[in-house]
């Protein structure tokens, strides 16, 4: 950050007073410009014992395989933004949704918060960021094509809470950096 968007000042990086870190700080008007994680919220939606994944038609990992997320927006629940994006990515309605995971990803400042959720009448087709759709069975699944570490951990816990048969007690978790993996072209 190089000038203030309250009042175009440039701004310096220097610890307020009464807190404990740096932050953005205007030279001119003083207005402290706090940085804060992302909430990204998302869904496994259910449907006849299967999951549905999508296919990502948007960097970042392009043509992998990932759970219905992304950021939340100004004025939305968790509940809604996770509802919200399944349908914009898989065109799916949900209901029943519940709280499943909540998993810290300190290195890139993001929170997920994903949901449980049942695919309503089991209808989905490809939103605009999905290159397609599918219902997977754990077996299938294309752990090795999955997009982010997040979304495999979720799933193999998500699979291993279905076969202990004591029900989905609430996730929770940090999500470390992985060595980078070779960038797939589109």
């Amino acid at each position: 950050m190089n000038y203030c968007s309250n009042c175009g000042a440039t701004v310096s990086q220097r610890i307020p007073p009464g807190d404990n870190r740096e932050r953005y700080v205007c030279d001119g008007c003083a207005t402290i410009h706090y940085q804060n994680p992302k909430i990204v919220a998302g869904c496994i939606p259910e449907w006849d014992g299967r999951i549905l994944l999508c296919k990502r038609a948007i960097q970042p990992r392009y043509g992998l395989w990932t759970l219905p997320a992304g950021f939340m927006e100004n004025g939305e629940t968790t509940e809604q933004a996770a509802m919200r994006e399944t349908h914009e990515e898989a065109s799916a309605q949900i209901d029943n949704i519940s709280l499943y995971g909540l998993f810290s990803i300190p290195h890139i400042s993001q929170v997920y918060m994903l949901f449980r959720g049942e695919v309503v009448n089991g209808e989905y087709a490809p939103g605009t960021e999905s290159l397609e759709c599918r219902l997977y069975e754990e077996r299938d699944i294309p752990w090795d094509e999955l997009a982010f570490p997040v979304v495999t951990e979720t799933l193999k816990r998500y699979y291993k809470n279905l076969a202990q048969g004591n029900g989905f007690p609430l996730q929770t978790g940090i999500i470390i950096k992985h060595p980078a993996r070779k960038k797939r072209e589109p």
